[in-house]
């Protein structure tokens, strides 16, 4: 995975539409369209491999649409211009964490000392427990 290829594919081949946002702005809240929507699809991405690419694909399926465009929005700014930075930087970073490969986890055992740990809290349970029953009256 190239994080400098992802970067430049995604900032030339991105797609914004704008839109009235909500929230603070003054005046300009209703006249002034700053809410970005981004949009690129996942097909035009460079700098991952096949199998990267399958990953994404089945990591963010619920952020790509039928046609194949992965999409973010971006509305906690007043300025077009920050929001579109924001959502293109978000793009990246979403790309960037779903194509990471997670370590394979190798199995360890407990060590001896864990394990004493775990028999004496057995042992401390044990007695809790046998201190809340009652006398014997089989007498």
């Amino acid at each position: 995975m190239n994080v400098d290829m992802i970067a430049a594919s995604i900032e030339a081949f991105t797609e914004f539409d704008f839109s009235r946002s909500g929230g603070p702005g003054g005046q300009n809240v209703n006249k002034v369209n700053t809410k970005v929507t981004a949009r690129i699809p996942v097909s035009a991405i460079g700098g991952l491999s096949e199998a990267e690419r399958r990953l994404v694909m089945s990591r963010l399926e619920s952020r790509i649409n039928a046609e194949g465009f992965l999409s973010v929005q971006s509305s906690e700014e007043r300025s077009q211009g920050t929001n579109r930075e924001r959502a293109v930087d978000r793009l990246i970073a979403l790309v960037a964490a779903a194509a990471k490969r997670n370590p394979r986890r190798i199995p360890t055992k407990p060590g001896r000392a864990a394990r004493e740990r775990r028999l004496a809290s057995k042992k401390m349970d044990g007695v809790r427990k046998a201190g809340r029953r009652g006398p014997d009256v089989a007498d």
